[in-house]
């Protein structure tokens, strides 16, 4: 019972920092703009990354595509991760270990609501 809790409320932080980071990146949210032009990236990269991000986000809520949302936003962290450490940023990089480290526990504990045998 306590990992069904544990990993609600993990899903639920989850797609919340997921809708919220992704929104910054859509409306362009100046923070989201610096950091993200630091890496060359184009108002249409920004763009695409989040609405990547939110589609990720939405994908998390359902079981049967739980595994594919959370994928996808550890491949765009680590993604984020890889390209601070191509700065020699490793505060940066430090930054976005524990949110990649969410999505592989999240996905370790499963879906809340999946069915299990």
């Amino acid at each position: 019972m306590f990992v069904k809790i544990l990993s609600t409320a993990l899903v639920l932080v989850i797609v919340f920092m997921g809708l919220k980071q992704g929104w910054a990146m859509i409306s362009g949210k100046p923070e989201m703009a610096a950091m993200l032009g630091r890496f060359r990236f184009n108002r249409p990269a920004v763009l695409i990354n989040g609405i990547v991000t939110m589609l990720s986000a939405v994908l998390i809520l359902f079981p049967r595509t739980f595994v594919v949302g959370n994928f996808l936003i550890a491949a765009a962290i680590l993604l984020i991760l890889c390209l601070q450490l191509s700065l020699k940023d490793l505060k940066g990089a430090a930054i976005e270990l524990p949110f990649l480290l969410m999505n592989l526990t999240a996905i370790f504990l499963q879906h809340p609501l999946a069915k299990t045998n």
